[in-house]
């Protein structure tokens, strides 16, 4: 079990559920479009939003939207530590710094008596492409070196008498990210924030951070997590909570479809997208099976709490594992919207 970490009203770590982050990649200074992508980020499922605060013309915009919004903001440091003291000054309830890039003991010790005295938590945060060069020298870019950094960085914090402490050290590489978690995991009981850095974009980026996290996840490692994706950050938090779903670390609607073949009389792809339309609010822990034929339809259909396996003229439609309608095609999702709200109380789109 991790220690805890209160950013906000949220608390990070000691077997509380996992935190979703995304950050925002409209201009700090613009305090308008940031406003709107971070309430935005917030109503996608996104926990906690970092921002980067690069100069003071930032601070001074990341102190009004402190006070405009609700959600639990971080503050992104690189290489000027008064920065960092600056927005624990002004309220950031967490901040995130490199080890590599922030400078000397000494700016540490500054930075940790201003978060101590305001109470900010702090992310020590890693990544392959900014390592200290000694690290570099003494192991090259490795999980060994990536993991050592946060560690010896946040040996510093606990001298100062700090322990509100996560640490994430983060590579594009999925097997080092991966290595480098369960080293830390092995190794401290800091709450740890995963995900894989520059992962890319589209496929690229999905793929790597659904393997990277889900292994990590899948062995009980990681507090809060963040899908990295090239290009809008909304993406991000949709990708995070399907993954703690698959899992089953999280709630909400789980939707199992077959890949489709020959045997596909029926267009199961808009039935998908449609119940994907109709669920996309419910937080009830659901499983909808969406299946294509008569070979493994049934099978999987009875195992979900919803289920459709679709024939050349009719499809059968399945309630807690048992047939209850054998209906036309263009009826599948009259039926299935039917059963959802059945079983939710609420009103599916």
């Amino acid at each position: 079990m991790t220690r805890t970490v209160r950013v906000g009203g949220l608390t990070i770590g000691g077997g509380n559920r996992i935190t979703v982050q995304s950050m925002t990649n409209t201009p700090t200074a613009d305090y308008t479009a940031t406003l709107r992508q971070i309430e935005a980020l917030s109503a996608s499922g996104c926990d906690i939003v970092r921002l980067a605060v690069s100069d003071e013309t930032e601070v001074e915009t990341a102190k009004r939207l402190l006070q405009t919004t609700r959600v639990p903001l971080v503050a992104d440091i690189q290489f000027d530590y008064r920065l960092a003291i600056a927005c624990s000054e002004i309220g950031f309830p967490k901040i995130r710094f490199n080890p590599g890039n922030i400078g000397s003991r000494e700016n540490v010790e500054r930075l940790t008596a201003a978060c101590k005295a305001n109470k900010t938590a702090i992310r020590i945060g890693v990544n392959s492409g900014s390592l200290e060069k000694e690290l570099l020298n003494k192991y090259g870019p490795t999980a060994q070196a990536l993991a050592e950094s946060a560690l010896s960085r946040a040996r510093i914090l606990e001298q100062l008498g700090f322990d509100q402490i996560v640490l994430s050290a983060k590579s594009s590489s999925v097997r080092t990210t991966i290595e480098t978690y369960r080293i830390l995991h092995e190794r401290c009981d800091y709450p740890l924030h995963v995900g894989v850095t520059e992962s890319g974009a589209y496929e690229d980026g999905l793929v790597k951070s659904s393997i990277g996290i889900g292994a990590l996840l899948a062995d009980g490692i990681g507090d809060t997590v963040r899908v990295s994706l090239s290009g809008d950050p909304l993406q991000e938090p949709a990708a995070a909570h399907t993954i703690l779903r698959a899992l089953k670390l999280e709630d909400g609607v789980e939707i199992v479809s077959c890949p489709t073949c020959s045997r596909c009389h029926y267009d199961l792809m808009g039935t998908v997208d449609a119940v994907r339309r109709m669920t996309a609010g419910i937080t009830k822990p659901l499983t909808v099976a969406v299946m294509g034929c008569v070979v493994n339809g049934p099978g999987e259909a009875r195992e979900a709490d919803v289920g459709v396996a679709g024939g050349k003229d009719k499809a059968v439609i399945f309630k807690k594992g048992v047939p209850v309608k054998t209906v036309k095609p263009e009826e599948i999702e009259p039926e299935l919207k039917k059963m959802l709200e059945e079983l939710t109380g609420e009103t599916v789109g």
